[in-house]
């Protein structure tokens, strides 16, 4: 019960981000430079204390690296760019296919053993997104779309480069660390266009603390108890959260071509994942 709660949690913050950044950035209450190093700022202050906490010490602790940076970065500041035209809905769906698909894409580059099945999932997710960007009244702003389709790709080669590190909260902590002068960068370029409320703040360190930081924290705390199989189909929920969300609190359209789309791609990812065990086989560890 305790890891099912966990796990919740976690999906519920990663939903949360999409939410947070739709609100704030697209309805004008701060702009998408200044959100991304609120962001990266605050949450790398909380998982530092976070950090801190569990070692009884102040001092930095070992990992990360300057490419999972980069791409933490590079994900951040496209993921909220990209939501000054899309839905909360619309922009969770293409991160999340964008992001499981590049990490399927390494594997086969890899040479990875792939199944019947998991072809039929990969083309599947793959028209799912192509038909999400097909003109037309409900397709979303096309710059907007390739815009968070590289923050996914972003997210996908972070975590391929956080797969088999020995402290994953330690890591994460320090590549938001690492950001940091990243983020002061971008808020310097970006000056002109700077405009901030009291409440995009709000939501900036509330994405930053409680979405990113506490969020990695709680997946970080209950992913020793799933399986790999379970752990990646679990986070085909967030995208459906993000979109209940973004039609519950925010009034966002909901468009056939976004349900057959997430059908398309959720269900394509879900063929990929749960094929070796469907057959029997793979690493259920």
């Amino acid at each position: 019960m305790r890891v099912i709660l966990l796990t919740a949690v976690a999906m519920l913050a990663f939903a949360a981000n999409s939410l947070l950044a739709r609100i704030g950035v697209r309805d004008g209450l701060i702009d998408a430079g200044s959100f991304t190093a609120l962001r990266l700022i605050s949450g790398a202050l909380g998982l530092w204390i976070l950090v801190a906490w569990q070692t009884r010490s102040v001092r930095p602790a070992r990992g990360g690296s300057v490419f999972g940076a980069l791409a933490l970065f590079a994900y951040a500041a496209a993921f909220s760019f990209a939501y000054l035209d899309l839905t909360a809905a619309m922009g969770a769906l293409l991160l999340f296919g964008a992001v499981q698909l590049t990490m399927i894409a390494v594997g086969l580059w890899r040479g990875d053993p792939v199944s019947g099945v998991q072809w039929c999932g990969v083309v599947l997710a793959f028209a799912g997104l192509i038909g999400l960007l097909l003109p037309g009244l409900s397709a979303p702003p096309l710059g907007s779309a390739v815009i968070m389709l590289v923050s996914g790709v972003a997210w996908g080669v972070y975590s391929l480069l956080g797969r088999g590190v020995s402290e994953p909260l330690a890591a994460t902590a320090n590549n938001f660390l690492f950001t940091v002068p990243l983020a002061v960068l971008l808020v310097l370029v970006t000056w002109s266009a700077a405009h901030i409320s009291a409440l995009g703040v709000f939501y900036a360190v509330l994405s930053g603390v409680l979405a990113s930081g506490a969020g990695y924290a709680i997946w970080y705390t209950a992913l020793p108890a799933l399986s790999s199989p379970i752990a990646a189909t679990v986070q085909l929920s967030v995208p459906v959260i993000a979109a209940m969300g973004g039609v519950l609190l925010l009034a966002e359209p909901l468009s056939l071509r976004l349900v057959l789309g997430s059908v398309a791609v959720l269900g394509g990812v879900a063929l990929v994942i749960m094929a070796p065990m469907m057959r029997g086989g793979g690493n259920r560890e």
